[in-house]
């Protein structure tokens, strides 16, 4: 089996998912995990499948005949295989203000921390006036890394930036093996 990670976008309308996973299904995929949202209109996702060896060009053309609907859909492959990376979880809370995710992602990057996975939003704060923003995070922590030095330079971070970050390790629940 193969795994193709998909991105697609297009203006939102009903049948978009569907589309997708009939394309899928058709060429014997399992639809694996997905992100999708409407955002301004457009509905935006990323998504992995895994097929069979030797029916990803097939469904690459299936997918290709559907941005005759508006949809713009990219394949890649899986890149290779690594070790189980270290997982953290980092929240952001604060008035909103332009910058915050720049400076944030500067500071995880500067320590190699990949983002794997990143929301946002922003919600109107009535007893205090104005906007809030809130921030959710799933991180890639290099294992040697030292995380109270972290915990520490996000601190001075939060202070800068007057908002509340919070660094926590979930609890990762091992995953049913595939058979």
């Amino acid at each position: 089996m193969t795994r193709l990670v998909l991105t697609l976008i297009g203006p939102d309308r009903p049948g978009l998912v569907e589309a997708v996973a009939e394309a899928i299904a058709a060429h014997g995929g399992n639809w694996l995990e997905s992100r999708m949202a409407r955002l301004a209109g457009m509905f935006a996702g990323i998504l992995c499948a895994e097929v069979p060896e030797g029916s990803g060009p097939a469904l690459r053309a299936a997918l290709s005949a559907l941005e005759s609907r508006g949809m713009r859909i990219v394949v890649e492959g899986e890149g290779a295989s690594a070790p189980p990376p270290r997982l953290m979880e980092l929240t952001a809370v604060g008035q909103d203000h332009p910058g915050i995710v720049r400076d944030i992602s500067q500071a995880l990057a500067r320590r190699g921390i990949n983002i794997e996975e990143l929301t946002t939003d922003r919600t109107s704060a009535p007893m205090a006036g104005g906007m809030l923003f809130t921030a959710r995070a799933r991180l890639q922590v290099p294992a040697d890394l030292d995380v109270a030095a972290l915990r520490s330079d996000l601190e001075r971070l939060a202070h800068d930036l007057m908002v509340e970050l919070t660094l926590v390790e979930p609890v990762v629940l091992p995953r049913p093996s595939r058979r």
